[in-house]
């Protein structure tokens, strides 16, 4: 919007993140931890919070200066590396748990409130905090920030109450006499546990480095102030929080530390200060949660992860999205009116965790990848993100297993429902560089392998087409030889301007792919039809996901039709199977509920031999038809005199049994292979061999005088029926 204010990254950034970081846990238990842990311990416990916080942040930066980031910070993040329904899957949750922490907040300042002015009705007190709360961020995000800035202020004057304390004496214990690991005595357990305890207590301290990244989309240039903003928050709230022990562990009895959560308030100069601070920071922590949450729907609503889309992502004359803004204040009153959030506190942690880890994990897919579109400005070491990932997880486990768990289920249980929907983005995600990349390891790895991959074969086909209309027609039979493994590569062959052909075949790829068949189109501008086709399937043989069928269709123009011996010829040299497709223009392909497959004399032994005329690629085709139509098969064969006719009956017995096909009819005439065809049994199609030195008429005439539609078939040499 043209009038929306974009914000700096003092302001936009640093200001909310520095302000969600110094929250209540900082006044009222950070006394408790030092308490529990001792100087030494609590030292370490807010260097390993912040060494999760920190890890997690470098990622952040490293991802926000590689792409353009919207609104919606993290979820705008994951959602463009890993795609919608993944950045959906966790915004969801995490745009609801943004609320719940809203009401937390007012809840944690209606208690210092009530500390202050016992008397006072507590919700009429939520109420109304909630009330100046939506007020201000529905005014403006510009308003928020200034309110921000004045509660900073107010956090600031309760930190020099704190170091006029400290001047004037307040710090009774030296140094020496200061506990430095402590006996963990305010809470039960083992040593260990206590210790981890007391860590789960505090971490919650340090999850509010993306408030200023919630705010990317109003931002004048949030590639440098989200990495900026964070990390100046996260290195001065360190200091400060290290700096806070060592008053509180020089200045108050361990008792006192333990049993007294307003220690930190008493041992102050001027109390009044630090309890403004207290109220300050719940307050500030509020607004920036409603504001960040609100512009994470308003981003979710753009994507259309959500219904109402284009509803949610109203903005009004300033650039603000009031709609977004509506439904969250509707959500954080109808949260309020639960009166008590300890059940479900622990998922806004979780979902902050899930968070942290899922941008390490962007991080690390983008490293491991190696792909030339990442190229951060903010370069981070490898093993930052792995820090960040694996820290997220044990804490999440640490604090409370049982939520951790609930916690992914919700995730992926969204993330199932969104996958349903084939969400359709506008940007181009990771997934497609982390599937081509697993591809290229799987092709090297397959391809050094010794053998042929005759058990994983798949019919691929190379489908060439002049005409549109002919490949439409054909469209149900070449999707029913493919589906659900194979492939259809549409190549054009034309001579001139072929945009309309592309079009067309743009156009059929699309249903194949809409049938979950995988397809791809090509083009070869060329006077010839074997030519081009020829010319293809020779470049593509160095590929490894090449076609291995040619598919020619004898409903193609005639001067096309003409080439098709040549292009059979070829195909037999580079070692592709072959299909010959004849439709019937009145039979077509009939009810689809019987197949014929010929299979030629193997006189006079009807021995199985390797290497010898093979009618794989045919039984292949006719078991892939059959599981498609639900169909039944029968295998015929022919054999010139009644001697063999009990080896050519007990060859397809064995046939079958090898090939474990579910076939129960067989056949066997006599007379002349060719002479037979008249005599076929009723069925919608008939496979049958390609006949070496035939004119492409015979195969024309051979459809008409079996009556149905016709498969000719020439194996390649790499299929194995009994593979």
């Amino acid at each position: 919007m043209e009038g929306a204010k974009k914000f700096g990254t003092f302001a936009g950034v640093f200001t909310p993140t520095l302000l969600t970081i110094l929250g209540v846990i900082m006044y009222l238990r950070l006394g408790w931890v030092v308490g529990n842990a001792g100087l030494l311990g609590a030292w370490l416990i807010i260097l390993l919070a912040y060494l999760i916080t920190l890890c997690t942040a470098l990622s952040m930066s490293s991802i926000t200066t590689n792409i353009r980031i919207g609104a919606g910070g993290a979820y705008a993040i994951i959602s463009q590396a890993l795609g919608l329904e993944v950045g959906g899957s966790l915004g969801i949750p995490r745009y609801i748990s943004q609320g719940l922490a809203v009401t937390m907040y007012i809840f944690g300042f209606r208690e210092g409130w009530l500390s202050i002015f016992p008397d006072h009705p507590a919700f009429l007190v939520d109420l109304v905090v909630f009330v100046i709360l939506y007020a201000i961020a529905y005014k403006s995000a510009d308003l928020a920030i200034k309110t921000q800035f004045i509660i900073m202020g107010v956090i600031f004057l309760s930190l020099v109450s704190i170091v006029f304390a400290a001047y004037f004496g307040s710090m009774q214990f030296a140094t020496e006499e200061v506990v430095k690991w402590g006996t963990f005595s305010g809470v039960g357990g083992s040593t260990n546990e206590k210790f981890w305890l007391v860590f789960a207590v505090f971490f919650p301290a340090a999850t509010g480095i993306m408030a200023g990244a919630n705010m990317s989309g109003e931002l004048k240039d949030p590639r440098k102030s989200i990495p900026a903003g964070t990390l100046w928050a996260i290195g001065v709230s360190l200091i400060i929080y290290l700096v806070l022990a060592y008053w509180i562990a020089r200045s108050a009895t361990e008792q006192e530390l333990l049993y007294n959560y307003n220690v930190m308030i008493e041992k102050s100069f001027f109390p009044p200060l630090v309890i403004a601070g207290v109220l300050g920071a719940t307050f500030s922590s509020a607004l920036a949660s409603i504001v960040g949450s609100s512009r994470i729907l308003f981003a979710m609503g753009q994507h259309r992860v959500l219904p109402k889309g284009e509803w949610l992502e109203f903005q009004d004359k300033i650039g603000q999205p009031r709609n977004a803004l509506i439904v969250t204040g509707v959500l954080i009153f109808l949260t309020m009116l639960l009166r008590d959030l300890n059940a479900v506190a622990p998922l806004v942690t979780m979902f902050f965790l899930i968070t942290y880890a899922m941008l390490n994990v962007v991080v690390i897919i983008e490293q491991q990848l190696g792909l030339i579109s990442f190229r951060p400005l903010f370069t981070v070491h490898k093993v930052v993100p792995w820090i960040g990932l694996i820290g997220s997880l044990l804490t999440m486990f640490i604090i409370n297993p049982t939520i951790s768990l609930v916690s992914w289920a919700v995730m992926i249980f969204v993330y199932g429902i969104l996958s349903r929907r084939k969400l359709e983005t506008k940007f181009e995600d990771v997934r497609s560089g982390l599937f081509t990349s697993f591809a290229e390891w799987a092709a090297k790895h397959t391809a050094d392998t010794a053998h042929q991959q005759e058990r994983s074969w798949k019919p691929n086909l190379l489908i060439p087409v002049t005409e549109g209309s002919a490949l439409q027609g054909s469209f149900s039979l070449i999707k029913d030889i493919a589906y659900p493994k194979g492939g259809a590569v549409l190549m054009g062959i034309d001579n001139g301007s072929y945009q309309s052909l592309k079009e067309k075949l743009d156009y059929v790829s699309k249903s194949f792919k809409k049938d979950n068949v995988f397809s791809s189109v090509t083009l070869m501008r060329t006077e010839s039809f074997a030519e081009g086709v020829n010319f293809g399937n020779q470049a593509l043989g160095a590929a490894f996901f090449k076609p291995n069928i040619v598919f020619l269709n004898l409903a193609e123009r005639e001067e096309s039709v003409n080439d098709f011996i040549q292009v059979i010829t070829e195909a037999r040299r580079l070692e592709l199977g072959v299909i010959l497709y004849s439709p019937h223009p009145r039979a077509m392909l009939g009810q689809q509920q019987n197949i014929n497959v010929w299979i030629r004399e193997q006189s006079p032994d009807w021995e199985f031999k390797e290497g010898s005329e093979t009618h794989d690629l045919a039984l292949l085709i006719a078991y892939k038809l059959k599981s498609n139509w639900n169909a039944q098969i029968k295998i015929i064969t022919v054999v010139e005199n009644s001697e063999e006719h009990a080896k050519a009956k007990n060859y397809l017995r064995e046939l079958i049994d090898l090939a474990r096909l579910p076939i129960e009819s067989t056949l066997v005439l006599e007379g002349k292979f060719t002479d037979q065809f008249s005599q076929a049994p009723l069925a919608d199609i008939n496979i049958l061999g390609i006949f070496p030195g035939k004119e492409i008429k015979h195969y024309y005439d051979l459809s008409m005088e079996i009556n149905t539609t016709c498969l000719f078939i020439q194996d390649s040499g790499h299929e194995n029926i009994f593979a």
